[in-house]
């Protein structure tokens, strides 16, 4: 029996890949779990909560798996594809997706062409339809600064653990993306030593990568990538 560990990104929930654990479960007797990582989910309560009860949360959730299940695949979007790196490090899985995994943070470049559009949206009366502004709006004043460090102390704890995943690694990455630069793909294609590696872009996608315009593109090539040799 298969188990599926995908873990969500920062300040997100499971409804940031829900469409590819949908995928998944209609297409595969697989057991999927998306668990919610403390402080997380619909409603955000991130205060005092640090990097780690992030990390042992997921890691918590993939040793009940490796318990039951012959072989587990670990899918990681964003934050929680550096989450899933060090876990497919430490432990026996058989394959890691990441996808717009935040192993560098912030384009700039494409924040500025984003905000424009939110801009562009507010003048001309149609805010209430620009999804990147519906999306992040809720966010607003529910993050403390405290855990945008908490982030950051995360990203920096997992990144040696890229050398020592030597698991087949499929990275998928929006080149619209407006939080982590699309290069980053190349920059983890280096740190991973995986003998087995693939990198897809998505140029309609953005860092909400399961929910964009490619969402069926994506499940389609990760369910393929996770079926491959079988």
């Amino acid at each position: 029996m298969i188990g599926c560990l995908i873990i969500h990104g920062y300040t997100g929930g499971p409804y940031e890949v829900d469409p590819l654990a949908s995928f998944l479960t209609e297409n595969t007797n697989w057991h999927i779990t998306v668990p919610t990582l403390p402080g997380h989910g619909k409603k955000l309560t991130l205060k005092d909560i640090s990097h780690k009860r992030w990390i042992q949360a997921a890691e918590n959730t993939l040793e009940q798996m490796l318990e039951k299940y012959d072989e587990i695949y670990l899918i990681g979007f964003s934050m929680g594809g550096m989450i899933a790196s060090y876990l497919a490090a430490k432990y026996n899985v058989t394959k890691l997706v990441l996808l717009a995994p935040a192993g560098k943070y912030l384009s700039f470049t494409q924040i500025c062409r984003d905000i424009g559009g939110v801009v562009a949206d507010g003048l001309r009366g149609t805010l209430n339809k620009n999804k990147l502004y519906l999306h992040y709006k809720r966010k607003l004043g529910a993050v403390p600064f405290k855990a945008n460090l908490e982030f950051l102390k995360l990203v920096k704890y997992t990144k040696p653990y890229l050398k020592k995943v030597d698991t087949p690694v499929l990275i998928a990455q929006g080149q619209q993306d407006g939080m982590v630069p699309y290069k980053t793909a190349y920059y983890l294609e280096k740190e991973i030593t995986s003998k087995q590696k693939e990198i897809v872009f998505f140029e309609r996608s953005r860092h909400l990568i399961c929910l964009g315009n490619d969402k069926d593109t994506l499940n389609s090539m990760v369910y393929s990538f996770l079926i491959k040799d079988k």
